[in-house]
């Protein structure tokens, strides 16, 4: 079983978010960029492994590559089904349009294309917790 590791606040009033991403450098990147504000971000290299994580953390907002080990699109059928609650924002090199519908049809409530503009992944993640207030996200402005 693969080990997710935890950065940030483990009080009541952070956002958890769990990032997942085989890429070690794209991890490092969105785990800083979150943690910078005050969010407990998860991270994990695969989907097998976020998964395993979901049985105990219902995350916020999970952030997710398509195209990792025990990914794609069946895996994003199963991240919704074990966290409904959780907001589903992909990032993926897939460009075309119909991936994007698939993942939508899949749970996605986001899509980012790859290379991601970091800056329209934070405006989003604010805007899902405008929806679902937590902790001091909103300081993203």
């Amino acid at each position: 079983m693969k080990q997710v590791l935890v950065h940030g606040q483990a009080g009541e009033e952070a956002c958890t978010i769990m990032v997942v991403d085989q890429d070690k450098a794209m991890r490092a990147v969105l785990v800083d960029a979150l943690q910078e504000k005050g969010c407990r971000v998860l991270e994990s290299q695969d989907g097998k492994g976020a998964l395993n994580t979901l049985r105990t953390v219902s995350p916020r907002i999970i952030v997710t590559d398509l195209k990792i080990p025990d990914g794609g699109y069946p895996y994003l059928r199963l991240l919704k089904a074990s966290a409904p609650q959780s907001c589903i924002v992909v990032i993926t090199a897939y460009v075309d349009s119909q991936s994007k519908a698939k993942a939508l049809e899949c749970g996605a409530q986001g899509y980012f294309e790859k290379p991601l503009h970091l800056k329209e992944l934070k405006t989003w993640i604010c805007q899902m917790c405008m929806v679902n207030p937590c902790g001091n996200m909103m300081e993203y402005y």
